[in-house]
């Protein structure tokens, strides 16, 4: 990984650096949260290890400039156990996670093991014989038909209905899926390469298509979007992965993408558990951390708490449903799937 550490202790920023060199990570330093911004300017990074107490502008102002402009960028922040409390509210900032001084090994590597399960979780570009896949995994878990939208053109299976598109002329998407609905009540979409739409036509053009036939979709059956992110500028990403996503789901879906959060909602899945239980199940030893990711859930209604025990909610059923098929259609592929998966949220189509 391509890492930053800013720290104005340049003991501290030596130590985290050579380790992480050893590592075989590709490792800047930066003094200041100033000289940090300069550097990222320059060189976007992977991840930012970042202290919280700096003169001048601290780890949480650093923090919320690297979210606004560099979205895809990890930060952690590193506290003293005085101020853990502050690196909680970092993470209901946007921080991916927190460690605590004394620097430990352990602890470095165990955040850089889970920022590799959320890229592993993100994955990178889609190519049609994935798209195939997808689309295969799709009817044969929900049982509905699949338009697939790919080019070059592949064979079609059983109950998958190929077209081609190459993204040339995006308005063929929307025609594609009005007549595949008109046959089908229920029935799902696959678009492969999705990046290529960007090619010659506007931003706001193809997020206004995409919209549309997600909601064409609510209720019918999902839609999912593969695309090359090496293709993409930042806003560009970001930008088609809001628009996959329905407003009132918004917050769930950030909810899932931290690892420790799902391995909560599958300890769940097997049944209620209290605090300790859940804690060893997400393979945390914080406990204001474990309540940080567990207030998280509550509040998205993925979990409920009472009587000291934690309990799964139906949407959060739902939510687990999605994350195992997410998890098949990952294994042994490196590509990125966004999906709008209506069970997590939608009633029957009106």
């Amino acid at each position: 990984m391509r890492i930053l550490v800013v720290d104005d202790d340049a003991t501290f920023r030596e130590e985290v650096s050579e380790f992480l060199a050893e590592q075989g990570h590709d490792v800047a330093v930066a003094p200041s949260a100033h000289r940090a911004l300069d550097y990222l300017q320059g060189e976007e990074r992977d991840v930012v290890f970042t202290d919280l107490k700096m003169p001048r502008q601290s780890g949480l102002d650093l923090l919320k400039e690297v979210r606004r402009q560099w979205p895809r960028t990890y930060v952690v922040v590193v506290t003293g156990f005085a101020t853990v409390p502050t690196a909680v509210e970092a993470m209901k900032l946007g921080a991916f996670e927190y460690i605590q001084k004394p620097f430990r090994s352990e602890q470095v590597l165990s955040v850089l093991h889970l920022i590799e399960e959320e890229q592993r979780y993100a994955g990178g570009a889609l190519p049609p014989r994935e798209a195939v896949a997808l689309a295969r995994t799709l009817h044969r878990e929900q049982g509905i038909a699949i338009l697939l939208l790919t080019s070059p053109p592949v064979p079609a299976g059983d109950g998958i209905e190929v077209r081609p598109f190459d993204g040339t002329e995006p308005a063929l998407a929307r025609d594609e899926v009005e007549a595949f609905l008109r046959d089908h009540e229920r029935g799902g979409v696959v678009i492969a390469h999705a990046e290529r739409m960007l090619a010659n036509h506007r931003l706001d053009d193809i997020l206004e298509l995409l919209a549309d036939l997600r909601e064409r979709l609510r209720g019918r059956g999902p839609f999912a979007l593969g695309l090359d992110p090496a293709h993409l500028s930042n806003v560009q990403a970001e930008a088609l992965r809001a628009v996959m996503v329905a407003e009132e789901v918004h917050g769930a879906i950030e909810a899932l993408s931290s690892p420790i959060r799902r391995r909560v909602l599958l300890r769940l899945h097997d049944g209620p558990a209290p605090f300790s239980d859940v804690m060893h199940a997400a393979e945390l030893d914080d406990s204001p951390k474990m309540s940080f990711h567990l207030h998280r859930l509550v509040d998205e209604g993925l979990i409920s708490h009472a009587n000291e025990v934690y309990r799964l909610t139906p949407k959060g059923q739902g939510a687990v449903d999605v994350l195992r098929s997410m998890e098949r259609l990952a294994a042994g592929r490196t590509g990125e799937a966004l999906v709008f998966q209506p069970p997590l949220h939608a009633g029957p189509h009106a």
